[in-house]
């Protein structure tokens, strides 16, 4: 069976050091640790992780490239990201979490997880990103919380 390629944005990564998404930060983690989920991340999130505290940007060194993998540049992402701003998709000010959608779809990633509920994993603005996807010719994508990746996992013992 295909593991699913999940995108882990900044948000996720950070939550594992937050009290309010701890716990469903690091069980998403444990899935990609165990093999039922691929994470993949962008140069947007190492970025956006190089202020964080030793702990957050420390916390991918557990990882290897099997488990999560770095996305190569591609032209292709800004170009999206910008088709999302001009479209109004996001704020002109939330250019990296128009990155960070854009990474997901280029790299047709199964499902985006985010904490960011205000800019990314929001009902109105997904149906946004997935009109522009459309009209650019890419696939739907499917944004998610780590919640909605981990429940029903405890059967595998996460």
């Amino acid at each position: 069976m295909r593991k699913l390629r999940v995108y882990l944005d900044t948000s996720v990564i950070g939550g594992c050091f937050d009290e309010e998404f701890r716990d469903e930060s690091r069980k998403l983690f444990e899935c990609i640790r165990v093999g039922i989920y691929q994470g993949l991340i962008s140069s947007t999130t190492l970025t956006e992780l190089e202020p964080a505290p030793d702990e957050v940007r420390n916390l991918l060194e557990d990882y290897d490239d099997d488990q999560i993998e770095r996305l190569p540049e591609s032209p292709l992402v800004p170009e999206l990201a910008s088709k999302y701003l001009e479209a109004g998709s996001l704020p002109a000010s939330s250019k990296d979490d128009a990155t960070h959608i854009a990474f997901a779809t280029v790299f047709q990633a199964d499902v985006l997880v985010s904490w960011n509920f205000k800019h990314i994993v929001n009902f109105a603005r997904i149906e946004e990103f997935n009109k522009v996807n459309r009209r650019e010719g890419y696939e739907h994508i499917e944004i998610r919380s780590p919640k909605d990746l981990i429940y029903g996992k405890e059967e595998e013992g996460i």
